[in-house]
């Protein structure tokens, strides 16, 4: 597809649901017992896959249009599907399910799209067998589709080997599930809304720095769920507006988990400009005004990683528009995203000629360049995808987009937000 072009953006819009926490709405919603209700859940492919393989497992959950209403069964309650489970394109639908699935008493197989096939699952699997579980790959891989024989857990210490949300949360699922406490020390702290969620059910968690333990086995009670907006979807606007010359964009319902605002954070020391109003607490949500800046470059490492891992795409691009050498380094985690996100970002930018090169961890990119026109693709990825396509606003001549539908997993009206602040 041809993208969008502009010369500035001005407006409001209001971004998608956190995709993330609409996860979990669901699989805390499947695992609790009794009703929960989730409003502005994010209906994208990734958070459908979520909802569809619960209900193949037994769940009742219904969707008016407006509310997500889920009737619990707990653990115990879960149920054989009648086959294999597709995921479609969700990472974080096969691991975190991985992790609740490991304590039942029947056998399930995961699987997913091509992209998914190809994402490694090791990590994951390996705690889980050491728990009791028995989980296999394809022909005795890592790779889905994976079948999982669920097991009485044991519980785990576990020293984690990557900072991942999505591996720390499938222990912890199944933690809930072990017979004694578990103990996951993680190597770099990392998105917590699992944590906060347990919390929120009536369950029970300790976190101290980067050590968590979970006593087992635990019941949850439902809740109601009202998720705020993605700030992962809505980085794709704060650097358009960052980096389109008089712009002011102003984002509403934006979530401001504190585990989740590493783009803000990069967005300050390279000079941007923006503001929070309207912050409500006890939601974690803002809402967020970015205007036009003058950006200088920096170094993106260690811990800031986890919390703008989603982000780093998006950030590449708006290093492409700052004054210096900006380098991002110890995010070897993005080579196991949709794509090889290091790779993909390095190769893509080059196309419309962004001075990028790709390092072991990390990239290192060149500042200012005026980008051109050229053929790009998305490679399956939706964060790929939306990135090319703030990158073809700076464009003078047109920018296709292949495989432009990726973007619909996590932003199904990300172009006609876009084009709703185009004047």
């Amino acid at each position: 597809m041809e993208l969008l072009r502009a010369k500035q953006l001005n407006g409001q819009i209001e971004v998608p649901a956190d995709k993330s926490i609409s996860h979990r709405s669901i699989m805390f919603g499947a695992i609790a017992k009794g009703t929960t209700t989730v409003k502005n859940f994010l209906r994208g492919e990734d958070c459908l896959s979520t909802l569809n393989g619960f209900k193949e497992l037994g769940v009742p959950i219904e969707d008016d249009g407006q509310t997500i209403t889920i009737q619990g069964v707990g653990f115990e309650g879960l149920k054989p599907a009648l086959g294999p489970i597709d995921l479609g394109n969700s990472g974080t639908s096969i691991r975190l399910m991985m992790g609740i699935l490991a304590g039942t008493n029947f056998q399930t197989t995961l699987f997913g799209d091509e992209y998914l096939n190809r994402r490694p699952m090791q990590r994951v699997m390996a705690p889980l067998n050491q728990m009791g579980a028995h989980l296999v790959g394809f022909e005795n891989t890592q790779y889905p589709p994976i079948s999982i024989q669920g097991a009485k857990l044991a519980p785990i210490t576990y020293e984690m080997p990557v900072a991942s949300a999505q591996v720390k949360s499938a222990i912890i699922f199944a933690a809930l599930q072990a017979q004694g406490t578990s103990t996951i020390i993680e190597k770099e702290p990392s998105r917590n809304h699992t944590e906060q969620m347990i919390k929120q059910f009536g369950g029970e968690i300790e976190v101290s720095g980067k050590t968590i333990r979970v006593t087992g086995p635990q019941q949850l009670t439902g809740q109601e769920v009202i998720v705020p907006g993605d700030i992962s979807s809505a980085a794709f606007f704060i650097v358009a507006a960052a980096i389109l010359k008089n712009s002011q964009v102003v984002l509403k319902n934006v979530g401001i988990n504190p585990t989740r605002t590493g783009i803000l954070d990069v967005l300050e020391a390279m000079g941007g400009t923006f503001e929070l109003s309207e912050i409500d607490e006890a939601n974690e949500s803002a809402t967020i005004t970015v205007s036009s800046s003058t950006l200088k470059a920096t170094t993106i490492q260690g811990a800031d990683i986890p919390r703008l891992i989603d982000e780093l795409p998006i950030i590449a691009l708006l290093a492409t528009q700052a004054e210096g050498t900006t380098i991002i380094k110890d995010a070897q985690e993005l080579k196991v995203k949709e794509t090889n996100r290091i790779d993909a970002t390095c190769e893509e930018l080059q196309k419309l000629g962004a001075n990028i090169e790709p390092t072991d961890d990390g990239m290192i990119i060149h500042g200012p360049v005026q980008l051109h026109g050229g053929k790009v693709s998305s490679r399956g990825d939706h964060r790929i995808g939306m990135m090319l396509q703030i990158a073809a606003l700076l464009t003078e001549k047109i920018v296709e987009l292949d495989k432009a539908e990726a973007v619909a997993v996590s932003y199904p009206h990300f172009f006609e937000d876009l084009a709703s602040l185009i004047n």
